[in-house]
């Protein structure tokens, strides 16, 4: 059983929690937050855990093995650092670091402290994720691959209201690819691996950051065209075409229906039962890899990747966070 805490006290933690102890391999045993009051008023709802307001106690003390951070994503990094340093293991959210740099210091402390470092990106550990793939060879010759995610964010209107909230601030390293574009993006490089070129477009708020944008993924006889959004409702499913069919995807980001397409043949349903809370799988994941000691990953391979192509999108589009200048 894995004794973990957590550092952010959001609505996402809550659901990875629900998921981590449904997997039956964790165990919540501490809680932080900047301050002792917030961290004990969200605690209220779980039993036997103890209350931090001080992160290097939290990462020196002995009542945990491992570490889930849903912080801003521009403090991921560091307290990542902090915890790995003190041989726990680190679960972070997406993004996993601000940019590519900070993502490779990280796997070298990781391997450095023989801990292991995992993003957590639910998409490639979904049932659904994995049907979708072993029926990839069913439609023949890949052509054209459309992979969209579109969801207008619930603080859009207080930015337009004047305020500025940490999802459109490039001090917590934000944005629309950063956020949501990193679903379909970890999705197409876990079907394809590192594409051979990549271009992108990106639509910028006045506050420094991508309102929405296009990514587009080069391969040898196929392009993967991404579509994201944070100022915009997407409700048409994903796409991959071959000479033989097409799938289809509703929801990438949890893969929630896949259905198969082929010529003259009736629409074959390919998903299967899956847990309502998608963040068991990943949690499952995590504490397999802590069981068998596996430091480096596929996972971790395929954040690598996915960072180094939105570090370096962003600077075709035009995003710069104060954490590229560190």
């Amino acid at each position: 059983m894995i004794k973990f805490a957590v550092i952010g006290t959001n609505w996402i933690t809550d659901t990875f929690i629900e998921g981590a102890v449904a997997s039956g391999k964790m165990q919540l045993s501490a809680v932080y937050s900047r301050t002792l009051e917030t961290a004990e008023s969200f605690a209220e709802k779980y039993s036997n855990v103890v209350c931090f307001d001080d992160i290097n106690a939290l990462a020196s003390s002995d009542i945990i093995d491992a570490v889930y951070i849903a912080s801003p994503n521009s403090l991921h990094a560091e307290q990542a650092a902090l915890f790995i340093k003190q041989g726990k293991h680190v679960i972070g959210e997406k993004p996993l670091a601000s940019n590519i740099a900070q993502v490779e210091e990280l796997v070298e402390l990781a391997q450095q402290h023989d801990v292991v470092l995992f993003e957590a990106m639910k998409t490639p550990y979904t049932p659904n994720f994995t049907a979708l793939q072993k029926a990839l060879p069913k439609i023949g010759k890949l052509r054209k691959v459309h992979l969209t995610y579109c969801q207008y964010s619930s603080r859009y209107q207080k930015y337009l209201n004047g305020e500025n909230p940490n999802t459109f601030n490039p001090a917590f390293s934000n944005g629309s690819l950063m956020d949501i574009g990193i679903y379909p993006l970890s999705a197409a490089v876990a079907l394809f691996g590192e594409p051979n070129s990549f271009t992108a477009q990106g639509a910028m708020l006045p506050s420094g950051v991508d309102a929405h944008g296009t990514l587009v993924l080069h391969y040898q006889d196929f392009d993967v065209t991404i579509a994201h959004s944070k100022v915009s409702d997407g409700v048409i499913p994903s796409e991959l075409q071959g000479e033989q069919g097409t799938i289809t995807v509703q929801g990438i980001s949890e893969c929630l229906a896949v259905e198969l397409h082929r010529r003259d043949e009736p629409v074959l349903t390919l998903s299967v039962d899956q847990v309502p809370n998608t963040m068991q799988y990943e949690a499952e994941v995590f504490a397999g890899l802590v069981a068998n000691k596996t430091i480096m990953h596929e996972g971790l391979n395929r954040s690598r990747i996915v960072s180094n192509i939105i570090t370096h999108a962003r600077g075709i589009i035009g995003v710069r966070y104060p954490a590229d200048d560190a």
